[in-house]
């Protein structure tokens, strides 16, 4: 029964990780003052105008696959990092935040690096230090997934119960 309370705080504590890091990545990106002045010079309408244009040309099937590959890509950015610091942290009963935090935010950083194989990195000043600054937004996304599922559920993994350990 504790397993099934485990698993079922788990998986809330996962379910609410993962909005706060997409939150988290939303307003680093829009507060990261290079993005912002992109979207600025862009605009709104803009970005509507250049997706509407660009739709215009592709085939509805090639839309809907670039759409499931965005989702996929964003899926695994923000989903994949603190649901393996979860499961480590939970199988080895790791209660600290700093676990959470360092192993949700590091491997959310290093997913990019890791994803590109071994490429050569972009060339540049400018485009290192938006390579950076990015890597940067994506640590602090992921600590903050990791944090919010240490705060619901990591501050008790591996913690038995007094049933278990017989004492009284």
């Amino acid at each position: 029964m504790r397993l099934l309370g485990r698993l079922l705080l788990a998986a809330f504590a996962l379910v609410m990780a993962v909005p706060a890091g997409t939150l988290a990545l939303a307003a680093g990106v829009f507060l990261d003052p290079s993005f912002r002045e992109a979207f600025g010079r862009l605009g709104l309408v803009g970005l509507m105008a250049g997706l509407t244009d660009l739709a215009d040309g592709i085939p509805p099937e090639v839309a809907v696959m670039a759409a499931f590959g965005l989702a996929q890509a964003l899926g695994l950015l923000l989903i994949l990092p603190p649901t393996l610091a979860a499961l480590f942290g939970e199988t080895l009963g790791l209660r600290s935040p700093i676990w959470y935090a360092a192993a949700s935010g590091g491997l959310t950083a290093l997913l990019p690096w890791l994803a590109r194989g071994g490429a050569a990195p972009p060339s540049g000043s400018e485009a290192a230090a938006a390579e950076a600054r990015f890597a940067a937004i994506l640590l602090l996304a992921g600590a903050v997934s990791g944090l919010v599922y240490w705060l619901i559920a990591g501050r008790s993994a591996g913690i038995r119960s007094r049933d278990e350990t017989g004492s009284a």
